[in-house]
């Protein structure tokens, strides 16, 4: 009986340094330095999102969270880095809405976007915003509906380009709508911006990150919102579907990855510290004066918002033959 204490003592001598090991991880993370890679270029509406909560979570966590851009190939040259990076939470990716629309449109990917990667939580929602010229006769979506239908293939809608969450946003719109309207694609959507307010084109979907201050201006005119519900930023603006469009909803959203196989406790250690962010004051006030909501989420619910989205873009790039190889 003593021999078999002495085997059993001895066994728990050495399995519990492995268990301390085990806890490590998770308990003093991070260590170092984290990388957060952005897909898109510095200055755009996840760039800005994603260094927002780059120096809140270094400030709460203590350890410096540093974005880099890796842009090309519309955010897939960055997803595919990430994908193939070491899962231990020190390289992190931030996703927008077009993360899934990306495999929606291109044939070939080096990664997968659902098996690839373990989500961290969905963090902010906002709707887009249809713009349109202030010279264009029309003071609502109606009216623009009335002049689509009365006019086919007159009104030019400029986007940030094929496959992007402006671009796509107005494909659906043409599908929803049933109406003939031209699509003109340009390389961003500064350029799109630029473009709608000298009148180039008649129309586009913006964020209102980067399209709220031309609103306000009077150098646009907002005529809807693309979600479900109005916005509580711009509540005077009715939302596209009940404006003559059934069915029509989609948001531009933010929200954080990490590589498939990192431990469940490290996820869920940013998670937390990424929904304590999230009901500080002053990124609600950052937040809210561009239309972005604060959401958080479970990295369950994240991960089936990523899945909704694929399936309802791919529907949606089917219908529109919008396809790049």
């Amino acid at each position: 009986m003593k021999t078999y204490r002495r085997a059993v003592a001895g066994m728990i001598a050495l399995l519990a340094p492995c268990a301390v090991c085990a806890q490590r991880p998770a308990d003093s993370y991070p260590a170092r330095p984290v990388r957060i890679v952005v897909g898109l270029a510095p200055g755009g509406a996840t760039d800005i999102q994603a260094r927002l909560f780059a120096q809140k979570l270094s400030e709460n966590i203590g350890r410096s969270f540093v974005v880099e851009n890796r842009t090309g190939a519309g955010g897939s040259i960055a997803y595919a880095q990430v994908a193939k990076s070491p899962p231990d939470g020190y390289t992190l990716l931030a996703v927008a809405s077009g993360f899934s629309i990306t495999p929606a449109i291109y044939s070939k990917l080096t990664y997968d976007p659902v098996r690839d990667f373990a989500p961290i939580s969905l963090v902010v929602q906002a709707p887009l915003l249809l713009l349109a010229h202030p010279s264009l006769p029309v003071k609502s979506v109606k009216e623009l509906l009335m002049m689509a239908k009365a006019r086919p293939g007159v009104l030019d809608f400029g986007s940030a380009g094929h496959g992007t969450s402006t671009g796509m946003a107005l494909e659906m719109f043409r599908a929803l709508a049933n109406v003939s309207v031209t699509h003109v694609p340009y390389k961003g959507t500064g350029q799109a911006l630029i473009e709608t307010i000298s009148g180039q084109v008649h129309a586009m979907f913006g964020n209102p990150l980067s399209s709220l201050q031309h609103v306000k201006t009077g150098r646009l005119r907002g005529l809807g919102v693309t979600a479900a519900g109005r916005s509580s930023i711009f509540p005077n603006l009715p939302t596209v579907a009940e404006s003559g469009v059934p069915g029509y909803e989609t948001s531009t959203w933010f929200g954080m990855l990490a590589p498939a196989g990192t431990p469940a406790a490290i996820i869920g250690k940013l998670n937390a510290e990424l929904l304590k962010t999230l009901k500080a004051p002053d990124v609600v006030e950052r937040l809210a004066p561009d239309g972005g909501e604060a959401v958080g989420s479970t990295p369950e619910q994240f991960a089936q918002h990523i899945a909704t989205e694929i399936a309802r873009w791919r529907k949606v790039a089917r219908a529109a033959g919008v396809r790049i190889q």
